[in-house]
């Protein structure tokens, strides 16, 4: 049947090509994201800014990020995601273009809250769209696949950024970056389609007998209070937070950390973006993949457990070059996976009718995590002149991550 995407007569099924085009919205973003820390150090040499400031600047996209991600998961199921990422990447590409530009503290913070506005769309909608078009025991590898994007986008950043600023300033690193996004505009709305259904396939990989297989989705309206009123959610939401806090307190700050705490050059600190980067590909490119089999749950709790044993590796490393690269890339494998498997989460323990809902009410718990992170590790870098006690904190949030998400319970029919 031509309905199923699986006959002869294609020679590939859409959904590798919706996979595509998210992976590389997910490059972009991430780049974009992820770089700012690499960019950082230049920023407050250049514009003469606290390392709190410079936090609060990345808090300035978190705010905007908690509160439009509700929304574009909303907005997802409702309208489709083709409709809704080429409209935020408008204010994704303008924003990340005009952060170049900026002079001062606010002009940065204002610039980079219109970032998050925007890219409030490049993850609950991608992560949303690649779930419904592969079949429930493919997702881990898709979403696996998918999540490379960012790893391979913050390790080609980490490499690129010292080389731009090198030739030109770091305002450039934002320029390219902004016309990167807004060529993605275009291809977002041609390529893009919201469901398989509309191209009259199934999800890749559904069997003749699954439940897909023998029955068209049925349309529900999203539920909050069915969310909401989860034990499973609020849960989830507490380990969202707390990895959130954990992981942004060492990826915002640690070429921060190595160029001016430890006193190594601007190139030998952003390699640590790329080693980090690498893991990441590493990471989503294994792990997402072995929770199919091991089960979304205990693959979390193993490795938030290994975060907090690699966040020690790092403190322990100090001035050996050699095994602070090696702690940020081990760092950076489970990194890259904590994104997809949380991600996972809503497609396992809610229904897929409201999954971008979901996901879009987990967002802002990871976000609020990063946001804590940044004031609480750019105040006490400030005022202690080290990062010591942020990362001690970090390993101990780690370990509330993992022991929450091992509270977590599925209820029968979901």
């Amino acid at each position: 049947m031509e309905g199923t995407g699986t006959t002869k007569s294609r020679t590939f099924h859409w959904a590798w090509i919706i996979l595509a085009v998210c992976f590389v919205n997910l490059f972009i973003n991430y780049g974009i994201r992820l770089g700012y820390g690499v960019i950082l150090p230049e920023m407050i040499r250049n514009m003469g800014i606290t390392r709190k400031e410079g936090g609060e600047i990345f808090n300035a996209y978190f705010y905007a990020y908690i509160v439009f991600s509700p929304f574009v998961g909303y907005f997802t199921d409702r309208l489709g995601a083709r409709v809704v990422i080429p409209v935020f990447g408008v204010v994704l590409g303008a924003g990340t273009f005009f952060m170049g530009m900026a002079q001062g503290f606010w002009q940065a913070a204002l610039t980079f809250c219109f970032v998050g506005i925007g890219a409030a769309a490049m993850w609950t909608p991608i992560i949303t769209l690649v779930q419904r078009w592969f079949a429930v025991n493919k997702r881990g590898m898709a979403l696996g696949i998918l999540s490379a994007g960012f790893g391979l986008g913050f390790a080609s950043m980490g490499r690129l950024y010292p080389i731009i600023v090198a030739h030109w300033s770091w305002r450039y690193c934002w320029y390219i970056l902004g016309l990167a996004a807004l060529v993605m505009i275009v291809i977002n709305a041609v390529v893009l389609r919201s469901k398989p259904e509309d191209t009259g396939s199934l999800p890749w990989g559904t069997k003749g007998g699954d439940p897909a297989a023998a029955a068209p989705p049925v349309k529900q309206g999203s539920c909050y209070g069915e969310i909401l009123s989860a034990r499973r959610f609020w849960m989830i939401a507490g380990s969202y937070f707390s990895i959130g806090a954990t992981l942004y307190m060492i990826t915002t700050f640690m070429v921060d950390y190595a160029r001016y705490e430890l006193g190594f050059a601007y190139d030998r600190a952003s390699l640590l973006a790329t080693m980090h980067g690498i893991g990441q590909v590493a990471g989503v490119l294994t792990i997402p993949l072995l929770s199919d089999r091991l089960g979304r749950k205990k693959t979390i709790v193993l490795s938030n457990i290994f975060v907090a044993a690699t966040i020690v590796w790092i403190v322990l490393a100090g001035h050996n070059a050699v095994m602070l690269n090696t702690g940020i890339f081990l760092l950076g494998i489970f990194y890259g996976a904590t994104f997809p498997l949380y991600g996972a989460c809503g497609g396992d323990y809610f229904r897929k009718e409201i999954l971008g809902t979901v996901i879009g009410a987990f967002t802002p718990f990871y976000a609020f995590g990063a946001i804590a992170a940044h004031w609480f590790g750019g105040s006490v870098r400030d005022a202690t002149g080290s990062f010591f006690i942020p990362f001690v904190t970090a390993i101990g949030l780690a370990v509330v991550s993992a022991v929450l998400m091992s509270f977590v319970r599925k209820e029968e029919g979901v």
